[in-house]
């Protein structure tokens, strides 16, 4: 125990609010596409995960313990505490990852506690102000607001609005940062939250890590009704020791600053494995609202005051830990919303409450399936078993009616109240935002566009993705948009074009202001990330290395219209490739 421990004890008996003084500090480490499976201490003989199972076995593990089927969803229910329709995040893209701006995130409730508050990776619930994480109670940010990054070395990322280059590989880097910010703020209470991209795709990995599985068979695979993509699964162990490793280089920087013991951390991922791998002989996996596709590992130590090497196995998931932590913590959980979740505090500290049973949802894309402490009713109508039957292999629906009816009930009510929530109509309709009155800057990516004529997004997926074969002069880019306050702002398109083409003139419009550009200079990188792919990344595309080119300053009046980019010129084959717009106000 330190010395400051020992000290604010003895001054405890004196001044009893002295105690109360030092709050714990929090730190949240949020993996991306990890199954509950992809852990040592679950069982699998692949893989080594000595400092994840450390970290466990100094605290307790909640051994069911459920999140969403894909990443934003599972994000918006930690943060806010309530089921994910609710808060208007219904998938991963397009606008349908940002969180209502009613909603009120874990952050927000301890930044108004006084909490330092840090993110170090991947966001994935808005990125336009108000939605991004400066604007959502997070003090720090550095990473990625998008769901999907198509290069893990020195890419390009943002620091506090900032685009920036990243140092190396990106869960190294991520964990660095944090490690930094932590030891600048290790006088003062702070909540650090770590939402590592891995192993979501591009599947890269150093060789550190990937030289033990490339020629590995794997002795434990997946079920035999999954078909497993080996490489796929090579790829995505050694990512997960690569976080393992970072994971201990975390601990140890908390043991070295003396912080350890007053320090709640936390360890979970956002949805099941990214692929058919082995995961306990679950049914499901990512993008699944059935068991493999919803249940995640989760570990919380707080030295002396959870109990080290404790398991719980009752039903808790994502919608609790906001409530939790602020429980916890001893502060008000702030919002004028109804939390869906329960703060989990009588189970983690063991105070002998009675608990009383519930049923957990999990819902996507119009399939909601139920799980109680015993039973699961998937979206289908099946009930199972799932401790008799844990991979969901056989029906009882008519050997327990009363029970099926119960949880066919719940199923409807959830539907009929909840996502109902959500709008009635197939794509997010609202405006991208830009101009907010408390940030200077606004980052408008291919991504959140539309593109007429010939050009094409060089992804399926429009996260990570640009715009290529503006072929035609009369094609165009176009979000559709709203400023919020009235300025003048500086743009730069960040860009791609070979010598051959150069000449293009650029429009770039917005309701009555409009802004020219000639395209003088050249930028023709390679297509980055096939030298460090470790197994095919299919539709996915590969990144470039865009470079910014200023369009001008833009007037712009508060109102909503489409934001249009356009050619006037095209002298040669192509306009431009196009990645990303951003603005800064500069009045």
């Amino acid at each position: 125990m330190s010395f400051r421990h020992v000290f604010l004890i003895l001054l405890s008996s004196v001044f009893p609010l002295l105690a109360t003084a030092e709050r714990p500090n929090v730190i949240v480490i949020l993996t991306d596409d990890q199954g509950w499976g992809d852990l040592s201490i679950h069982g699998n003989t692949n893989i080594s995960t000595p400092n994840i199972d450390r970290l466990a076995s100094q605290g307790m593990e909640l051994e069911r313990f459920y999140v969403s089927p894909i990443c934003s969803p599972t994000r918006a229910e930690f943060m806010t505490g309530r089921y994910n329709p609710r808060t208007g995040v219904r998938s991963a893209s397009r606008g349908e990852e940002r969180m209502d701006l009613d909603e009120t995130t874990v952050f927000q409730s301890f930044q108004s506690a006084g909490y330092n508050t840090a993110a170090f990776g991947k966001w994935h619930n808005g990125m336009q102000p108000p939605y991004h994480p400066n604007a959502r109670g997070i003090d720090e940010y550095y990473g990625f607001c998008s769901g999907h990054w198509g290069h893990y070395y020195s890419p390009m990322l943002e620091y506090n609005g900032e685009i920036v280059t990243g140092e190396g590989f990106i869960i190294d880097d991520f964990t660095n940062r944090a490690m930094d910010y932590i030891e600048e703020k290790q006088d003062e209470p702070f909540f650090v939250y770590l939402p590592y991209c891995t192993p979501h795709s591009p599947m890269q990995v150093s060789d550190e890590w990937w030289t033990k599985f490339e020629d590995n068979d794997l002795s434990l695979r997946a079920r035999s009704d999954q078909k497993e993509n080996l490489p796929h699964s090579q790829a995505a162990l050694a990512m997960c020791e690569n976080i393992d490793w970072n994971v201990g280089r975390l601990m140890k920087k908390l043991d070295d600053l003396d912080l350890a013991e007053n320090t709640i951390v936390i360890y979970f991922s956002d949805n099941g494995p990214n692929g058919y791998r082995w995961n306990g002989d679950m049914k499901g996996r990512k993008g699944s609202v059935e068991e493999g596709g919803v249940r995640s590992p989760f570990f919380i130590r707080w030295p002396g005051q959870i109990e080290s090497g404790s398991k719980i196995d009752t039903i808790a998931g994502a919608i609790d830990l906001k409530s939790t932590l602020t429980d916890l913590a001893g502060i008000q959980s702030t919002g004028t919303l109804p939390i869906d979740g329960v703060s989990l505090k009588p189970l983690l500290l063991q105070t002998g409450e009675i608990w009383p049973d519930r049923n957990y949802i999990n819902h996507f894309k119009g399939k909601t399936s139920v799980r109680s402490q015993r039973f699961r009713l998937d979206f289908q109508g099946g009930l199972f078993d799932m401790h008799a039957d844990p991979g969901q292999r056989t029906d009882v629906r008519q050997k327990h009616p009363e029970i099926y009816q119960e949880l066919r009930s719940a199923q409807q009510h959830f539907d009929r109240t909840v996502v109902s929530e959500l709008p009635d109509t197939e794509t997010d309709e609202r405006p991208f935002l830009i101009g907010h009155q408390d940030f200077d800057f606004t980052q408008v990516p291919a991504r959140d566009a539309n593109a007429s004529g010939e050009i094409q997004r060089s992804n399926r997926a429009p996260n990570c993705s640009y715009f290529t074969n503006w072929v035609n002069e009369d094609d165009t880019i176009t979000w559709e948009a709203e400023v919020l306050e009235e300025g003048n702002y500086q743009v730069q398109v960040y860009y791609t074009c070979p010598e051959a083409d150069l000449g293009s003139v650029l429009e770039l419009s917005f309701g009555e202001s409009k802004i020219t550009k000639k395209v003088t200079v050249a930028n023709d990188p390679p297509l980055v990330g096939p030298t460090f792919d470790r197994s095919d990344r299919g539709s996915e595309s590969f990144v470039k290395d865009f470079k910014p080119m200023n369009l001008g300053v833009m007037h712009l009046k508060p109102g909503q219209h489409t934001l249009t980019l356009a050619a006037l010129e095209k002298p040669g084959n192509q306009v431009i490739e196009m990645r990303l717009l951003m603005f800064n106000r500069v009045n």
